[in-house]
């Protein structure tokens, strides 16, 4: 794709999919250790489903309506797209398994040692069968399919053993005193896969080496087990693995709940559109063909050989083994500088503003906050957005704390946060069981906002505190997340905070807002007005610049907006982890732009924006990408940065990732995913290891100065 071939995009979901294998990339370096390496096959595994079940899914319900969608796809017709996804997952499978051979042979070489039910010892025999009695034959669902009148309903969030047992033949003697050999009959059966067990089971160690099996495996050991009911003559079995279209459809009856909807319409996603079948390529032929025909899926649709093991994103929970040597060393994260963990928070918040760079420093001053407000006597509300939560959420906790202690809390919970709508469902029931005012979105708009407002009454007024995040408040994720979050008493921004919250309970009123950029009415507008300043001072000679970091770029306007940018000589720079739909690099359209992407051991998930404004930065943090759906379709939140401390810090953390020189790589056209090398006299800069440094350091210089 270029500007001479009439192309000014790449494709998004090639794109994303150009995004996955950059985390395969991780699986294969030999500079990563083994046993995080695995961790990567399992993130690639999980990516590839949440692919499946949206994104591929939408473009095949299009493909499906026979109309083509070019204009949606960018100059693709829906059918092609198909087919191109298709024939790359099936190539990046492939390189998969090959990844994870090699991992599993350097396990060997480790003294670690992953055996299949053909290779194990008396060692361990006994421990097998002890384990599949007593763990896994109760929790185990079999099915026999021969004379079933309807196909089992096949989970896409579980895996699978397709079993195939051929029976003893009876042979009959005929009139002449012949033997005749009957035909051999074949029963079929399904295994459901159990998910309350890790998948990876730990044997007893021996002779100095540690032993693991698979979940699957051990379970194809016992298969006389399960079937001595049955006379057969062999038996065999096979992984197979449904994806499932998640679309929610929700039903507009107005006499339910926004919570029935949405809980109504979870429910009804397990019975979704098969768009993905994954099979072990050495399944038996009359296996495949059975199951495919009574699940009615075509064979050339979305039907992708793989190998033995399906639901690798289960390596992701690989157990550590006690080989820390085989995994990342642990950096515990660091204090802010200037801002204890003891004493009032909101005090140290009303002298000043305080920036948290999780997992980089600590994620525990957002729940310090809740904590403190909670209790504190001068506290009347706390007003916060929720989209996901951890599994034991400390935020929700918190909210519950400060109801019971007499505060107003105000919830704005996105029931429809993908994947999180279950848990969303039954925070929102139990949060509501406590008093807790929630407020359900707004039709036709996700709340993707991450925003908390507190109220607090001193001297006799209302003064507000609050923080405005470019991620989720969720104590788990944060661990894995780099994400950045202003904790502020400026009461200008915080009216607007206010303005928000009153927009989310009066959703026809459209506010004005003096410092926040809010979608969807202004994100769009704003965004255009500070590239065309950069293009007019680029014009008038005066120094231009505009510096991006985000996840995914895919929206057409603001694409062509850079590119109008980057002609007038407004250099730019991007950091996209994901998407990137822009073609960087190309004479006379993008020659001013260079894109990279750094894929490490966190999830790059910041999104910061820095605008040169003629050398005096105008810095802003998001909840937005640049994708339409952040611009138009959401509610998201992008606040100016005012104290010039925390502006420095967040151009030396873009200038930080931008000089990282192991784990960039290029955006480009042709997607090959190439490092950023570096020249002999460069040293190693690894961005993400650059950045604890630089906050280890700015630690360092504050204690020395007390």
């Amino acid at each position: 794709m270029s500007k001479e071939t009439g192309f000014r995009y790449i494709d998004r979901e090639k794109s994303w999919l150009a995004f996955n294998a950059r985390v395969l990339q991780e699986a294969a370096d030999e500079a990563v250790p083994l046993l995080e390496r695995l961790r990567f096959i399992g993130i690639f595994s999980n990516n590839l489903d949440e692919f499946f079940r949206v994104r591929f899914a939408a473009i095949r319900r299009l493909s499906l309506s026979g109309v083509t969608g070019e204009k949606i796809l960018g100059g693709i017709s829906a059918q092609q797209l198909v087919k191109d996804i298709t024939e790359i997952v099936i190539q990046q499978q492939s390189e998969s398994l090959q990844i994870l051979h090699v991992i599993e042979h350097e396990l060997v070489k480790k003294n670690i040692i992953i055996i299949n039910e053909n290779e194990v010892s008396g060692a361990h025999e006994n421990f097998i069968k002890d384990f599949f009695i007593q763990k896994i034959s109760p929790e185990l669902v079999t099915i026999i399919l021969n004379d079933l009148a309807e196909f089992p309903l096949l989970k896409d969030t579980s895996g699978y053993l397709a079993v195939k047992m051929v029976m003893k033949s009876n042979q009959k003697s005929t009139m002449l005193g012949l033997v005749k050999k009957a035909k051999q009959e074949v029963h079929y059966a399904i295994i459901e896969i159990p998910k309350n067990t890790n998948r990876i089971i730990e044997l007893p160690n021996k002779d100095g080496k540690q032993y693991l099996i698979m979940l699957d495996d051990l379970i194809r050991y016992n298969l006389s087990s399960i079937f001595n009911i049955f006379d057969y003559q062999s038996i065999s079995a096979h992984m197979i693995k449904i994806t499932r279209d998640a679309q929610l459809d929700i039903d507009s009856d107005m006499s339910k709940s926004m919570l029935e909807k949405i809980a109504t319409s979870v429910k009804d996603r397990r019975i979704g559109e098969p768009v993905r079948f994954v099979y072990d390529k050495y399944i038996e032929k009359d296996t495949l063909k059975f199951i495919l025909f009574k699940m009615g899926i075509d064979a050339s649709d979305g039907v992708i050989p793989g190998g033995r093991y399906h639901n690798r994103r289960d390596y992701m929970n690989f157990p550590n083994l006690g080989r820390f040597d085989l995994l990342y060393p642990t950096r515990l994260p660091l204090p802010v500088e200037g801002l204890s963990l003891d004493g009032s928070f909101l005090n140290k918040i009303a002298q000043k503003d305080y920036l948290v760079n999780a997992p980089f420093q600590s994620f525990s001053y957002l729940i310090k906050f809740l904590r403190e407000a909670a209790l504190d006597p001068k506290v009347t509300s706390i007003k916060i957005t929720l989209y996901r939560l951890a599994k034991n959420s400390q935020i929700v906790s918190s909210l519950i704390n400060a109801a019971k202690n007499g505060k107003k809390v105000t919830v704005q919970i996105e029931l429809q946060a993908r994947f999180d709508e279950a848990s969303n469902i039954s925070y929102a029931e139990q949060m509501q069981q406590e008093g807790i005012e929630l407020i359900f979105g707004i039709k036709g708009l996700k709340v993707h906002s991450k925003i908390c407002l507190i109220e607090r009454v001193e001297a006799g007024k209302i003064k507000r505190y609050g923080f405005i995040s470019t991620g989720n408040f969720n104590e788990s994720t944060a661990k894995i997340y780099t994400d950045l979050t202003l904790f502020t008493s400026h009461q200008q921004i915080l009216k607007d905070v206010s303005k928000i919250f009153d927009f989310f309970d009066v959703n026809f009123r459209v506010h004005r807002y003096k410092h926040l950029i809010v979608s969807p009415h202004y994100t769009r507008s704003k965004f255009y007005k500070l590239i065309d300043r950069e293009i007019n001072n680029a014009i008038m000679g005066r120094p231009a610049y505009i510096n991006l970091k985000m996840n995914s770029i895919s929206d057409y306007p603001i694409i062509d907006k850079l590119y109008e940018a980057s002609n007038a000589g407004v250099k730019i720079k991007l950091q996209v982890r994901g998407i990137c739909s822009l073609i960087p690099g190309v004479k006379g359209m993008s020659e001013n732009i260079e894109a990279v992407s750094i894929v490490d051991y966190f999830l790059e998930h910041t999104r910061s924006y820095i605008f040169c404004n003629n050398d005096d930065p105008e810095v802003y943090i998001s909840s937005a990408d640049f994708m339409t759906r952040n611009l138009d379709g959401r509610v998201e939140v992008t606040c100016p940065i005012y104290d010039q401390e925390i502006k420095k810090q967040i151009i030396d953390t873009f200038n930080i990732g931008w000089k990282g020189n192991v784990k960039a790589r290029f955006h480009s056209e042709k997607f090959e995913n190439k490092y950023r090398i570096r020249t002999k006299e460069e040293p190693v800069f690894r961005a993400q290891h650059e950045m604890y440094n630089y906050y280890r350091d700015r630690l360092e210089v504050t204690q020395k100065k007390q």
